[in-house]
């Protein structure tokens, strides 16, 4: 990524939104406009210059949103930048005093920017991105190009929606070959994929790995594949609920190999406890569901059949 896209990139994510998916909470009595106090048990984190820094007051830790990323979780810059990536369009919590944002908006709406895109089709860059470089099946591509969630974005980019109760685009997920990213000045709620009245929830961090687990599980017709898009905004927890509810619901933990992924199912599986619902944490071989698709085509490219089960390593039931 060249050095202005990630400038771009921290003016588009917040110290504060990776605080509060890490699960840390405001602490409104100790934080001042210019200072706001960030605790998760005994760690504090003080976050500055209008969310772009921070600090660790128990230790010497300090700088922009990469180096929260790698302070809080020990990975690499390459990890945090995509981590930070899969946070823009997550908006935190914001503070009684704090005034809306009056950055200027892009032109068009989000409606009307998602309708100007075309929709993916056979031979087209999307399309090839798809199932050249992510090895998604065509009846999975095709799947959710007729529940309109597909979009062709620039420079053979995917654009993947985000949509709320009622089907209406909020923002959209943005993967290519050399991009990741969320719409700008769009909203992370679900990604969807799959029957609406479903009752079974498998509840992915990516629309990628929401369709390649639809591939490895052959679409079932009980399962509606989500995608949280990396964030956890009100809007998402209300829209995972407002499923979770209904009569029967089973909520799935689908989310990726690694510690960041074991918050997200320790929030999905805490959220369905709340909701007096069944739950269980799903868990990739690999990283994610992308890569576990990637090996199972590898797999069969090579002989090897898997008898049609998902490889999956772990399942952990709750409820």
């Amino acid at each position: 990524m060249e050095k202005a896209e990630l400038e771009e990139l921290k003016d588009k994510v917040s110290c504060a939104a990776v605080l509060e998916r890490a699960g840390f909470g405001l602490d409104v009595k100790e934080s001042t406009r210019k200072a706001m106090k960030y605790r998760r048990d005994a760690a504090i984190i003080i976050v500055i210059h209008a969310g772009k820094g921070w600090f660790d007051p128990l230790s010497d830790g300090k700088g922009d949103v990469f180096r929260l990323v790698e302070h809080l979780e020990g990975v690499s810059f390459v990890e945090a930048m995509n981590d930070v990536a899969d946070l823009v369009g997550f908006v935190p919590t914001e503070p009684a005093w704090e005034r809306r944002s009056r950055d200027r908006q892009p032109d068009l709406s989000i409606t009307e920017r998602w309708e100007a895109r075309r929709k993916p089709w056979r031979g087209s860059a999307t399309w090839r991105y798809l199932t050249d470089a992510r090895l998604l099946p065509e009846r999975i591509i095709r799947a959710a190009i007729g529940t309109n969630v597909l979009r062709e974005g620039p420079r053979g980019s995917m654009w993947a929606a985000h949509v709320d109760a009622d089907g209406a685009v909020a923002g959209w997920e943005e993967r290519g070959p050399d991009w990741r990213g969320f719409a700008t000045g769009g909203a992370k709620v679900l990604f969807r994929l799959g029957r609406p009245d479903a009752l079974r929830l498998c509840i992915t961090e990516a629309a990628i790995d929401a369709m390649s687990l639809a591939a490895l599980e052959g679409v079932r017709a009980d399962t509606l594949y989500l995608s949280t898009g990396g964030g956890w905004s009100p809007a998402t927890d209300a829209a995972i609920r407002a499923l979770a509810v209904k009569s029967g619901a089973q909520l799935v933990a689908a989310t990726d190999n690694n510690k960041q992924g074991d918050i997200y199912a320790g929030r999905l599986l805490a959220l369905a406890g709340d909701v007096g619902r069944g739950a269980e944490r799903l868990r990739p071989v690999a990283a994610d569901w992308n890569a576990d698709l990637k090996v199972r085509k590898e797999a069969r490219g090579r002989g090897i059949e898997e008898g049609g089960r998902l490889p999956h390593a772990r399942r952990a039931r709750q409820g």
